[in-house]
């Protein structure tokens, strides 16, 4: 049975930020049957850090959901592979400390993620700026990023 950890990162009070984490909730009450199989594990990280190595551990394949910045709309959903991310760090600054790139860089080198298959789902941030929520361009394209959990989750079990 595959093991498959859906992990949801971000900062809550930090706009757009949050949005991974707010995907992670609204995924896991739209589709409860999936969220609560045995071999899901789910996680919001707000420092994820080292803590997303640990969330890794003993897993198969991940799905990393995550706010991203680049040059397209707010709200906009990526798919990217574990080596396209770096491409979104370059003129950016992270809110978790280590970025999301650095960590699996380095889990990768010490042998940590061997056979850990990680796709991130990303969605283009507007906004922000500490102390506010989500702005209504991420917010009107959570469901659809939730979906996309789904849909990469449904690939994932059935292989």
């Amino acid at each position: 049975m595959k093991r498959v950890a859906v992990i949801g990162i971000g900062q809550r009070l930090r706009g757009d930020d949050a949005a991974g984490l707010e995907a992670i909730h609204q995924w896991r009450h739209r589709y409860p049957e999936t969220a609560n199989r045995p071999e899901v594990r789910t996680e919001a990280l707000e420092l994820a850090g080292l803590n997303l190595l640990a969330a890794l551990e003993n897993m198969d394949a991940a799905i990393l959901v995550d706010a991203v910045h680049g040059p397209n709309p707010a709200g906009e959903i990526y798919r990217l592979r574990e080596e396209e991310i770096s491409s979104f760090s370059s003129d950016t600054k992270s809110a978790h400390g280590w970025g999301v790139a650095e960590t699996l860089k380095m889990g990768r080198l010490l042998g940590m993620l061997e056979g850990v298959s990680i796709c991130i789902l990303g969605i283009q941030t507007g906004q922000m700026n500490p102390g506010e929520g989500i702005s209504r361009e991420v917010r009107g394209k959570i469901l659809l990023l939730c979906e996309a959990i789904q849909a990469e989750l449904n690939i994932l079990l059935a292989q």
